[in-house]
């Protein structure tokens, strides 16, 4: 083979890497037990939930979790539990029962303009106080649409915990 093969194989492997966004290697594994991503985002689906240190109720409680729709990273699955984690890393294993597929979202950034329309020239639809929680309605590019209560606008993903970089939601 020619070098200038090998340059050109080189250069194709080279854009191909690069085009791997970190999004599509987030997604590609799959649970064992719900076939469903890993890792992937749930919500709190009670007003508390206890995170143990094993999938089995003879496991010690770490941590108590006491926030209905709180977001949480599910990061592996054992029969009816799921390994979790918060926004802080911290976690343990929950019940799937106590975990809901509604996607939430957690203001990280305080008094965050919730905007009209998802353009940082937009107007102001609200400003959120960093730990609000809103029920994701949408994600494109760098921009999701949040419902909190009655209202609902736009934040740029940067500004949330819940949604990875790069998300599409619809």
């Amino acid at each position: 083979m020619t070098r200038s093969f090998h340059r050109i194989a080189a250069a194709v492997m080279a854009v191909a890497v690069g085009l791997a966004s970190p999004l599509a290697a987030w997604a590609q594994q799959r649970g064992p037990v719900t076939n469903l991503p890993l890792p992937r985002f749930v919500s709190l689906k009670t007003n508390e939930a206890n995170a143990r240190r094993g999938p089995d109720l003879s496991h010690r409680i770490d941590w108590v979790y006491k926030r209905r729709d709180m977001p949480l990273r599910v990061t592996a699955e054992f029969e009816h539990w799921r390994r979790i984690e918060d926004m802080d890393g911290k976690g343990g294993w929950i019940h799937s029962a106590l975990l809901s597929g509604e996607r939430t979202a957690l203001v990280q950034a305080d008094m965050a303009p919730l905007r009209v329309h998802p353009d940082a020239d937009a107007r102001d639809v609200a400003l959120l106080e960093q730990g609000v929680i809103g029920v994701l309605q949408s994600c494109e590019a760098e921009w999701c649409e949040l419902q909190i209560g009655n209202v609902k606008g736009w934040l740029p993903i940067s500004a949330l915990w819940g949604v990875e970089p790069g998300e599409l939601l619809n």
